[in-house]
């Protein structure tokens, strides 16, 4: 084929040329609307295929038949991802301005080197770092691999060249292009946006694109319709096109395909899927700390500086006193104790069938307060069931099974989903003898345009042959002209009409679909005709549903009791949608649908989305739009669904959510993945989540409150002490030390109260947390000072090693006590006693605390033995601290209404 034919194809099949830039139009839309032989020629194709000349032609040219995903970046550039975050900037800086003061300064002059500093920050940076990077390439890793073990193959109809015979052969679903006439089958994955050439008895699910369980109804026809652009809701009603994505229910057919790749309906979504995502409640909750923890050291680090420059007259030491400073204000442990908690909570949550992708959604699943769910497969069991088999009196009626298992059961093709349902039901109840009675003589398939099937059955008891039909509503009302009633037969006139449609009007509107059921004992010759189906009389109705869960209910009150509003968000009709989330109370008079949706600017729907619970016959767009307008409304949104149609949405999420049988977008898209699709499951996903992110704030507020105390305190040391309280080195190694003391805290269990409700960064509480709970230690160092200075003589230059020790120790431990003090709202070791490995963590730290200036590693430091009267003074100091800190806890809860 030359290269003009080529782009003239590409432009009749939507696919833009690679020499030029042109407009995007999605060939499908206008497919619908031709005749078959016009949109062969338009792909440059005929009913018999390519040749495979012109296929491996045409895959060169348009590429393969792939959309665009998310791809897992190098291992290289994860490890970079893993050091993106504000707090190890911070640190990085600081380590820089350490070893430019403490190694190249000193080395230039002459003088002794201390890399202390830089090696203790390194190793922070580097540990936490590290742990996150092993735990998401660990999961992505894991992803692909599943995902390269599905190749998808497609029969196609190809050509040699010079033939006009085609032969099958199948491909790789990657292998298609437009102009290839493929075969599709029960079960089936439609390979590409394609146009019907024939069809039998074709069911599509569209679940995957629409959210709607049942199959629908597709077959050729030709032109008559509009074939201009298509909204998606007249795109996927089109019933002479199949999509991408989309997958073959039952029945067989012959298409052309019109689109492929990047160019389907579907690629068009995906590649809307590419791309940098919007930050979430987890990146902008870390951000926020990060610039308030930024901006104090900001205002502390210049005064310490300072003060202790114009006091001491010594700018060197103050600078590197303002440095140890700025270490001490800064949680240098926070992204190591983070990643921690959040690849400890992975952990667990695995074990609850949760697998986390992305460790931040972990943190975002706790802080959720909205969940918008899709229904099919969530509150629903993703499966048809026959719900009644009615009389014309409405009443269940074991005949009217009867007959319908007879239809069903007598087919010799492909069973749809509601024959099948039909015969799950009869064979609980019908018995092996009244099976064996009959006999299929013959059958009448179903078709689109009579919308009934029909079978010839023979009773062998009553020696007579009897026709058996079940169709759609209004079909089997043109060709009935009687209703049975027990044993009388009453004439289908106006009014028995009138009252089967508004009975069967009452179960739509419950979220049922009706069959009816009629039949014809006069002698019917085989083979059946369309003739034949008349003067048939209206046995009883058959009505089906997706049923919904059992669980379902239960879970969704968890969720409420847990602080999280359920909305559930479906491309289902609004009827079906209604009457199954009022069975798992979820009700709302309110429901908004897609058309009342596109006609509303973003201030309205703003304002809707906050009193709407139900929303019904959503786009994949529309859906997106509904939980960025909720972000921001100030909610958390977590978004759970399987489906291409939901990709958009769980993009968009704070926390998407999928499950392992989602869609591969799907999947891609999401943070979380759900072994089982229970909002049970998640419920308990959702606790997980809060429990890792109250062990995170434990650390957070306890360490940038006890930071800051401690600085407060050198604020007071430094006017008024004619030495440095402490050097450098003392404060890096008590925070080291300190953070040492927190590193089980992951391993820690959080109060039942923590977990009733949604939990997030809020920098506000931990700026008041510092300023209350911070100074409050303060009170006991200048205890301490006295103590030392006063009572110890520690008052002059030449005995500081003996302050600095004294309150070296008293700092550490009163520091290590604040684990116990401030990890709980309650009164610590007595109504909540932290986990065994946070008590052996603390005390290990607070005795190694203690034999410090004992050792030759004091020694080293400048740290001096101390008294043993020193000690009963310390016991005192300590305990009076516990007492003071747990009456502040109770005025900080009584003033402010929470704890962390």
């Amino acid at each position: 084929m030359t290269d003009m034919k080529l782009e003239q194809l590409a432009l009749n099949s939507g696919h833009t040329p690679t020499t030029k830039k042109t407009k995007k139009v999605f060939a499908i839309t206008r497919e619908a609307g031709l005749s078959d032989d016009t949109t062969l020629t338009n792909v440059h194709s005929n009913r018999e295929g390519l040749t495979h000349a012109e296929a491996t032609q045409r895959l060169a040219h348009y590429g393969p038949n792939e959309v665009a995903h998310e791809k897992a970046p190098p291992a290289l550039v994860q490890l970079l991802m893993a050091f993106n975050n504000p707090f190890i900037y911070v640190l990085l800086v600081l380590a820089l301005v350490s070893l430019f003061t403490d190694y190249i300064l000193p080395l230039r002059a002459g003088q002794e080197t201390d890399l202390s500093g830089v090696i203790i920050i390194s190793t922070m940076v580097t540990l936490s770092g590290l742990l996150r990077f092993w735990q998401e390439f660990r999961t992505n890793r894991a992803a692909q691999a599943l995902q390269s073990l599905v190749r998808s193959q497609v029969t196609v109809l190809r050509r040699e060249e010079g033939s006009d015979t085609a032969q099958r052969h199948d491909v790789d679903m990657r292998e298609l292009v437009p102009g290839d006439i493929i075969l599709l089958s029960t079960g089936d994955q439609v390979p590409a946006d394609v146009r019907l050439l024939s069809a039998r008895n074709l069911y599509i699910s569209e679940a995957v694109l629409t959210g709607e369980s049942l199959p629908v109804e597709k077959h050729r026809r030709e032109a008559g319709i509009d074939p201009q652009g298509k909204t998606d809701q007249e795109l996927l009603a089109s019933d002479n096109i199949c999509l991408m994505g989309t997958s073959v229910a039952s029945g067989t057919a012959r298409a052309v395909v019109v689109a492929t790749g990047g160019e389907t309906w579907f690629g068009s979504l995906a590649s809307s899927l590419t791309g940098s995502r919007p930050q979430t409640a987890f990146d902008r909750g870390v951000n926020s700390v990060s610039r308030l923890l930024i901006r104090f050291m900001l205002v502390m680090v210049p005064v310490v500086l300072l003060i202790n420059g114009f006091t001491k007259g010594d700018w060197l030491d103050a600078t590197l006193f303002a440095l140890a400073v700025a270490v001490g204000l800064t949680p240098e442990m926070l992204p190591m104790i983070v990643s921690a908690n959040l690849a400890k909570g992975a952990i667990a949550m695995s074990r609850r069938k949760v697998i986390v992708k992305r460790l931040n959604a972990i943190q975002n699943l706790g802080a959720m307060d909205v969940l918008c769910t899709d229904k099919t497969g969530t509150l629903t069991q993703d499966t048809i069931l026959l719900a009644h088999h009615l009389n014309s009196q409405g009443a269940q009626d074991a005949r009217v099974l009867l007959l319908a298992w007879l239809n069903s059961g007598s087919q010799s093709g492909a069973k749809n989903l509601m024959d099948r349902a039909v015969l799950c039901a009869g064979d609980k109840v019908i018995s092996q003898s009244q099976r064996s009675r009959f006999h299929l003589v013959d059958e009448l398939p179903f078709d689109f345009s009579r919308r009934r099937v029909s079978v010839l059955v023979e009773d062998l008891a009553q020696h007579r042959s009897r026709l058996i039909c079940k169709g759609a509503v209004e079909e089997m009302l043109a060709v009935s002209i009687a209703v049975r009633q027990g044993a009388l037969t009453v004439a289908l006139d106006a009014t028995q009409r009138a009252a089967l449609l508004a009975q069967t009007e009452r179960y739509h509107q419950q979220g049922y679909r009706v069959l009816l059921v009629a039949t014809r004992d006069e002698e019917v010759q085989s083979p059946l005709s369309e003739s034949d189906e008349r003067d048939l009389i209206i046995e009883g109705m058959l009505t089906f549903r997706d049923p919904p869960k059992a669980s379902a209910g239960r879970a969704i009150q968890a969720l409420r009791d847990s602080g999280v509003a359920v909305k559930v968000l479906t491309g289902d009709n609004p009827l079906v949608t209604q009457r199954v989330c009022a069975d798992v109370g979820l009700s709302d008079p309110n429901m908004l649908t897609g058309d009342q949706i596109e006609t509303m600017s973003d201030m309205q729907l703003a304002q809707q989305v906050e009193r709407c619970t139900l929303f019904a016959q959503l786009t994949p767009l529309q859906k997106s739009r509904v939980v960025r307008l909720l972000q921001q409304n100030g909610h958390t949104v977590g978004f759970l669904g399987d489906g291409i149609n939901d990709a958009p949405a769980l993009r968009a999420a704070d926390t998407g959510i999928s499950v392992d049988s989602a869609a591969d977008v799907a999947k891609a898209s999401s943070d979380i993945i759900l072994l089982e699709k229970d909002l049970q499951v998640l419920n308990e996903g959702v606790l997980k989540g809060r429990e890792t992110f109250g062990n995170i704030i434990k650390y957070l507020n306890m360490t940038a409150s006890s930071n800051f105390g401690n600085v407060f305190s050198l604020l007071i040391a430094s006017a008024f002490i004619p030495f440095l309280p402490m050097l450098s080195i003392h404060l890096l190694i008590q925070n080291l030390m300190y953070d040492v003391s927190q590193l089980a805290l992951p391993w820690d269990k959080v109060d039942r109260e923590f977990l009733n409700k949604p939990r997030k960064w809020d920098a506000g509480n931990i700026k008041r947390f510092m300023l209350w709970m911070g100074p409050t230690s303060s009170i006991f160092d200048v205890t301490t000072f006295a103590l030392m200075w006063f009572i110890f003589g520690a008052n002059h230059a030449g005995v500081q090693s003996l302050f600095q020790s004294g309150w070296f120790i008293e700092g550490l431990l009163s520091q290590t006590l604040v684990v116990h003090m401030l990890r709980t709202r309650k009164i610590p070791f007595i109504q909540s006693r932290a986990t065994l490995p946070v008590m052996l963590t603390t005390l290990a730290v607070m005795a190694l605390g203690i034999l410090i200036p004992f050792s030759p590693l004091g020694a080293m430091v400048g740290l001096v033995p101390l008294p043993w009267q020193y000690f009963p003074w310390l016991l005192l100091t300590l305990f009076s601290y516990c007492l003071v800190a747990q009456g502040m806890k109770r005025c900080y809860i009584r003033r402010f209404g929470q704890w962390f």
